[in-house]
């Protein structure tokens, strides 16, 4: 088996992962609140990324916070959301990231969006519509937050394209993982900082050591031998995991509108993710949005 193809299963592996965590998050926050989870979780992330690479200078903490921020923001919303709506949404809904990313990006660099990307979105929005708009026209409230992730992401992503290049990749995370952990256990204060118990232990384990610091490692070396376009169509895969696994294990099912908004949201990611150049090449291969 070739190098590439290993790198090609090992990424389809770290999909996987990062859509279980849904269904792993959805029944946690049942158990622990919302901020106490996300901040536990991403101070194990942090503990194992600081083992294996310490930041040096005060440049890469000053980036690592700037980003830090917006990636706590999304986990924020994206916890918070989880808690209002299904894990199968919830995976579709922060997919929607990939279709924003250029979209922002554009803004950022002052460029015109690429035509397709502009396609990508009004899929995607149009599928976002059938998913989450229910009977008389009302969003639901754990869909609008998760969308606020979606875009909290992108921007991450944005941010991470002029800082990223500039710092060691695993050092760099480790400083955003602390930052996550930390704005999110003050966060944590205002709806009732809460110790984990046994029973929150192994969504704890799963989601900071399992996917936080090794899905995103096998992230980072995937990209390293199969390039970061690839990376990111292989990733796409994420929204569709989180559908199958929230069905297999919660029982959650999609509808007819469902079908047809989830179907709409995938498209619009492959449009964007297939046929749409490189705009972030380097922030795709190192973006934890996940």
């Amino acid at each position: 088996m070739s190098r590439r193809t290993v790198a090609h299963l090992a990424l389809a592996g770290a999909a996987l992962l990062f859509g279980t965590t849904f269904v792993v998050i959805k029944e946690a926050v049942e158990i622990l609140p919302p901020m106490s989870f996300v901040g536990w979780r991403f101070l194990l992330g942090a503990a194992v990324l600081f083992t294996i690479a310490r930041p040096r200078g005060t440049l890469i903490w000053r980036h690592g916070a700037i980003a830090g921020v917006s990636l706590l923001a999304g986990y924020a919303f994206q916890t918070w959301g989880l808690s209002l709506t299904s894990a199968s949404n919830s995976g579709l809904i922060t997919g929607l990231y990939v279709v924003f990313t250029p979209l922002i990006a554009a803004v950022s660099f002052r460029r015109r969006p690429h035509a397709l990307a502009l396609g990508g979105g009004v899929l995607a929005f149009a599928g976002l519509a059938f998913l989450t708009v229910e009977h008389g026209l009302t969003l639901r409230r754990g869909d609008l937050l998760t969308v606020a992730c979606a875009v909290a992401f992108a921007v991450h992503i944005v941010i991470l394209s002029r800082l990223a290049p500039l710092h060691p990749i695993v050092a760099f995370t480790a400083v955003q993982l602390l930052v996550v952990s930390v704005g999110a256990m003050a966060l944590a204060v205002i709806e009732g900082f809460t110790v984990p118990g046994l029973a929150s232990l192994p969504a704890l384990l799963a989601t900071g050591l399992v996917v936080s610091a090794g899905a995103f490692l096998i992230q980072v070396w995937a990209q390293t031998v199969i390039g970061p376009s690839r990376t990111a169509v292989v990733l796409a895969l994420e929204p569709a995991f989180a559908a199958a696994t929230a069905a297999v294990v919660l029982g959650e099912r999609l509808d007819v509108r469902g079908w047809i908004g989830a179907g709409l949201i995938l498209l619009g990611i492959y449009v964007v993710v297939g046929f749409t150049p490189d705009e972030l090449p380097e922030a795709e291969s190192v973006s934890a949005a996940h």
